[in-house]
């Protein structure tokens, strides 16, 4: 089983890629970030009509998230639990949706974690660190579910000087700090494994480039967009890769598709 994730900077503005992408890659599963719209004026028809069932947990003009996929889940859970004073997350940046394999219950995050800059503001940069312990307390619980699970998306971390072209440009930025690197390390140190990681250990392994400064051409990009995985889901891991070309493509998204190979069969 296929399962990919995919920020794809408005989904008005990239259909058209996003359409032709899943034609080409066939994702069983794949989650959406960033698709910038409410959940009612979302263009499911379009994916409705080439088979594809489609989740969505939207806000207007910001964030948004969604799972689309070649089967409808069994169970699909909207917003991140947890936050302070037990106020609900106004942001929507979180999905989750289960699906039955052969292999038991597969859970598959759609997330979109908070960039944070700038850093020391507690609206952004404290809502970011927030945001990422209650993402730390949320996957303690599922985890002991002992199922498949894959946290699927755009964290908005760069857990290492090798996920960067120019490590020394994002000194200052939110994404780079050592406290959200290290909020990401404890994911990590639940249990969690990085699929790509898992792959490849090699540098130049980017999921995003700006759209400012020739950063496609100069290759000067940032790996960001990450897929954890359950040690049951680990356990299963058949391949990992980046599909950077999509970058390449007409009115891109300024990310890519990141993907994983489930071996779901019993």
């Amino acid at each position: 089983m296929k399962i990919a994730t995919f920020n794809i900077n408005g989904i008005k503005a990239r259909i058209e890629v996003l359409l032709a992408w899943l034609d080409e890659s066939q994702p069983d599963i794949v989650g959406l970030q960033e698709i910038k719209s409410q959940d009612e004026p979302f263009p499911r028809a379009a994916f409705e009509e080439k088979g594809w069932h489609v989740e969505t947990h939207g806000q207007k003009g910001f964030n948004g998230v969604a799972l689309i996929s070649k089967i409808p889940p069994s169970e699909v859970n909207r917003g991140l639990p947890g936050e302070e004073k037990g106020e609900p997350d106004e942001q929507a940046r979180f999905i989750e949706g289960v699906w039955e394999t052969d292999a038991g219950p597969l859970r598959v995050v759609s997330l979109y974690l908070p960039n944070g800059n700038p850093v020391g503001e507690d609206r952004k940069w404290g809502y970011k660190l927030r945001w990422m312990e209650r993402l730390h307390r949320w996957s303690q619980e599922r985890l002991a579910l002992e199922e498949m699970l894959v946290l699927a998306g755009d964290y908005n971390v760069i857990p290492e000087p090798r996920d960067a072209r120019h490590p020394e440009n994002w000194a200052g930025d939110a994404l780079f700090q050592p406290e959200s690197r290290a909020a990401f390390r404890r994911l990590l140190a639940l249990g969690l494994t990085d699929a790509i990681r898992a792959c490849d250990g090699s540098e130049g392994l980017f999921t995003f480039w700006d759209y400012q400064a020739g950063a496609w051409p100069k290759n000067n990009g940032i790996r960001i967009d990450h897929l954890l995985l359950s040690p049951e889901a680990a356990d299963r891991l058949l391949s990992a890769d980046i599909e950077k070309h999509v970058r390449g493509w007409e009115k891109p998204s300024d990310h890519v598709p990141a993907a994983v190979n489930l071996r779901v069969e019993s």
